[in-house]
């Protein structure tokens, strides 16, 4: 991949996409492709083979598709199963069709068993049970990820699958209970700060540890795979660290400047107990993170005043 290369960023729009796009653009890449949702939908089959057919993009990234915590996982399970799969085989399929030379698929670590191993290495994948709460999205993602293992059996083709932690930062459009947890935390403590309110509600018992990544260093890790590494192997990006829910609530209580009490509804599910992910194999490649918890929700938190609090 080299700076005048044709580059496209499926779901540049989204968290994952718009980082990246950024620090393509900061590294000096010109000739990116950017489409958002009115402009192309990627989950009609003609549509994106007539895009790949007249855009022919030499390198593609796969940051699009339906996500969403808890709540949305169980409310949406038939939503979250159908985009996401059909987004993968349409994007992956005429990526083949059409020569990519080069294309990186983002996975997540709810495709890991629910009772995996910690820190969970590449090879747990399908070794058990998925967490029940948000089965269907991680089937659709392990499906893209076989794809691209198929397509390069098959093909030859160079398709880079990554699985990346829980992701965060800048960029985040949901900030509802449907949200991932630190969005969905980050608009509780600031209401409750600016509403002058007694309590926070914090669903589940606050226990369970993820593997919290600050979006820059996830874009960071994958254009840093795209022009370095050409194996077959899925490959974690992640902190390599377990960061607890309670932990993330002192500290955006701290950062928000919340002065009232926490109280944790522990009739709500929790979801995997624990996901902290092995990282030696992406750090034995010559990349490690940057950023650390407290920097990140940071950066998050005040990226979400100065874009939502006007």
């Amino acid at each position: 991949m080299d700076k005048n290369s044709l580059i496209y960023i499926a779901g540049h729009t989204g968290l994952i996409g718009s980082a990246i796009t950024k620090i393509l653009k900061e590294n000096g890449y010109k000739n990116l492709i950017l489409k958002n949702k009115n402009e192309l939908d990627l989950t009609i089959q003609k549509d994106v083979k007539d895009f790949f057919k007249k855009e022919k993009p030499e390198y593609v990234f796969i940051c699009a598709g339906k996500t969403g915590g808890i709540k949305a996982n169980i409310e949406k399970s038939g939503e979250f199963i159908y985009e996401n799969s059909i987004i993968n085989l349409n994007l992956i399929h005429y990526s083949y069709i059409y020569k990519v030379k080069k294309l990186l698929y983002i996975g997540c670590s709810c495709m890991y068993p629910k009772n995996s191993k910690q820190p969970m290495k590449e090879e747990y994948l399908l070794t058990d049970k998925i967490e029940e709460t948000n089965e269907p999205y991680a089937i659709a993602k392990i499906m893209g990820l076989k794809m691209c293992e198929a397509y390069n059996k098959q093909y030859k083709t160079k398709f880079i699958t990554v699985i990346a932690g829980n992701v965060y930062g800048p960029g985040e459009k949901q900030f509802d209970e449907s949200a991932h947890v630190i969005p969905s935390l980050i608009k509780k403590f600031h209401i409750a700060k600016k509403k002058k309110l007694g309590k926070v509600e914090i669903w589940g018992t606050g226990k369970p540890k993820r593997d919290f990544i600050y979006v820059d260093d996830l874009a960071d890790a994958c254009i840093f795979l795209m022009e370095n590494y050409e194996g077959d192997e899925v490959i974690n990006i992640g902190t390599g660290k377990g960061e607890s829910i309670r932990k993330v609530v002192k500290v955006l209580k701290e950062i928000s400047g919340f002065k009232g009490k926490i109280i944790y509804n522990k009739k709500m599910p929790d979801g995997a107990p624990v996901r902290i992910l092995n990282i030696d194999k992406i750090k034995k490649l010559g990349w490690k993170p940057k950023y650390s918890l407290f920097e990140g929700l940071k950066n998050t938190f005040k990226w979400y005043i100065d874009k939502y609090d006007k």
